[in-house]
């Protein structure tokens, strides 16, 4: 198993951080509905896809070094099997993200209460959220998912065609770079080209997130603390999104090869 390098370990458990941060940014809402603070519930929403992103961007030059370092003799092969160890630590991310869930939601209801208390500033928040008291009463509210909090689910409450658009985003952004990257070894006479279109694929991945999944999400948890809605109509929401993306990670390894031939052909162009 020489693919299964140092390098490529830690890059998977880069991954892995970067893809449980974002499944539990959407417990955030749910927080947020909870405590009735929608607007500072999306303060600290926004600040973790930030933290998020940045640290995707900062990962890619170390993934695009395992195409660097890769044998000369069957690279293709070795690089595939590499990158799709890569998705797959996206999977693992995500799964981990989820049984995580019931734990931050407590958790990100007492972040948005003291980011309140701190009259927003942030880094008095975070000076607050590492103390070793607040770390303490973290532990006092972990909780494994249940059954029973799945038994209000109702699939008739979930949008059909919002689950599938954020199953497809979720893949597009999983593979974005690593498609790119993997192109680059197709037309080897275009790699500039090849690579660069990661910025392009992610970006706009990114944008149909914000345009498509976040507004509605974000009018639901608005109707819940209006009382237009209930909460555990939101819940049910929230958790079949997570779902999705669970299984957009999932569609992820099904586009690889495709989304990196379709990055090559559109190379031709330039």
């Amino acid at each position: 198993m020489e693919f299964l390098s140092e390098k490529l370990i830690l890059i998977a458990l880069f991954i892995f951080i970067i893809h449980s941060v974002e499944t539990l940014a959407y417990a955030v809402r749910l927080s947020g509905a909870r405590v009735k603070m929608i607007a500072s519930a999306l303060s600290l929403f926004n600040i973790m896809v930030i933290v998020s992103r940045l640290a995707n961007m900062m990962q890619q030059p170390f993934t695009g070094n395992l195409i660097d370092t890769a044998p000369k003799e069957n690279t293709l092969e070795f690089v595939e099997t590499q990158f799709r160890i890569l998705i797959g630590a996206s999977t693992a991310g995500t799964v981990f993200g989820m049984i995580l869930l019931p734990t931050f939601i407590a958790l990100f209801s007492r972040a948005i209460i003291h980011l309140s208390e701190e009259k927003g500033s942030v880094p008095s928040l975070m000076k607050r959220i590492v103390s070793i008291q607040y770390i303490k009463r973290g532990i006092t509210h972990f909780s494994l998912p249940k059954f029973s909090y799945l038994q209000n689910t109702r699939i008739k409450d979930i949008p059909i065609s919002l689950f599938v658009a954020n199953m497809v985003i979720t893949a597009i952004y999983t593979i974005g770079v690593l498609a790119a990257l993997y192109a680059a070894l197709l037309v080897p006479d275009r790699a500039g080209t090849a690579i660069m279109a990661s910025g392009l694929i992610n970006g706009i991945a990114t944008i149909l997130l914000v345009i498509i999944i976040d507004p509605k999400i974000s009018v639901l948890a608005d109707d819940v603390v209006n009382q237009r809605g209930s909460y555990e109509k939101l819940k049910s929401i929230s958790i079949m999104m997570v779902t999705s993306r669970l299984l957009g990670t999932l569609l992820a390894q099904i586009l690889f090869i495709w989304g990196a031939r379709y990055i090559a052909w559109f190379t031709e162009f330039y």
